[in-house]
């Protein structure tokens, strides 16, 4: 299996039989074909037989349903099965982490990155969200806050204040068991809001392949890995 992350700063894979993932950088003119070649590129001499990606947008049915905000265009259509001559599965990638750091219940995944990715699992059904497009003030929303911009442009200790913000709001509106913040930025924080928890961006890796997973066993608590999980419609198949 062949898993790609891709974020709006970097994109980084990892197939079977290779311990260390590797990554190149991605940004605004990244388009699925420059992608493909710069990915032919670094994975000369693996081998799989089914792929994983998880996209920095919205997932509808089987289909990219949105150009993603941090990258280039040509995403909506493209076929990447033909591309990679092999099955694949999308799915958008703040779900695809939060696959991996599912450990049962009700779980809110929080994506501090580029932009606010979010995802709900509930009893190892993934439901992808789009928190990061709702109004948070005049003229804002809570990607302009929390993303890599908002980080910038407020500094630290203000951006803190905002996550804590945030996630005690969502928190109190979704009424998940735990909340896991993950993304590059999640390294930020000096504490974590009630409840939650900092999730390993290496996990990503993880849901990747455990959206290959047939069978369908939610974990009884958190303290147990998920080792299967049953997944909804979001699924994607390609």
């Amino acid at each position: 299996m062949l898993v790609i992350d891709v974020g709006g700063s970097h994109v980084k894979c990892v197939s079977t039989g290779h311990k260390e993932s590797v990554a190149f950088k991605s940004g605004p003119n990244m388009t699925p074909d420059r992608m493909m070649k710069k990915l032919r590129e670094i994975t000369t001499g693996w081998h799989y037989d089914a792929v994983s990606i998880g996209y920095p947008g919205v997932i509808l049915g089987d289909r990219i349903a949105r150009e993603p905000y941090n990258l280039g265009s040509g995403w909506i259509g493209f076929d990447f099965q033909a591309a990679f001559g092999c099955p694949v599965k999308i799915i958008n990638d703040a779900a695809m982490q939060a696959l991996g750091d599912y450990d049962g219940g009700r779980m809110l995944f929080l994506g501090l990155g580029t932009g606010l990715g979010s995802a709900l699992i509930l009893d190892g059904v993934i439901a992808p969200m789009e928190l990061g497009h709702l109004r948070n003030g005049k003229g804002r929303n809570y990607e302009h806050d929390l993303g890599e911009r908002g980080r910038r442009r407020l500094g630290n200790k203000k951006w803190r204040r905002k996550v804590v913000d945030a996630v005690d709001g969502f928190r109190a509106a979704l009424l998940p068991d735990y909340i896991v913040l993950g993304g590059g930025n999640a390294a930020h924080l000096k504490e974590l809001p009630l409840l939650s928890r900092r999730g390993e961006n290496a996990n990503a890796f993880l849901g990747g392949f455990r959206l290959w997973e047939r069978k369908a066993t939610t974990p009884r608590n958190r303290s147990q890995p998920a080792a299967t999980l049953r997944l909804a419609a979001t699924e994607m198949a390609m």
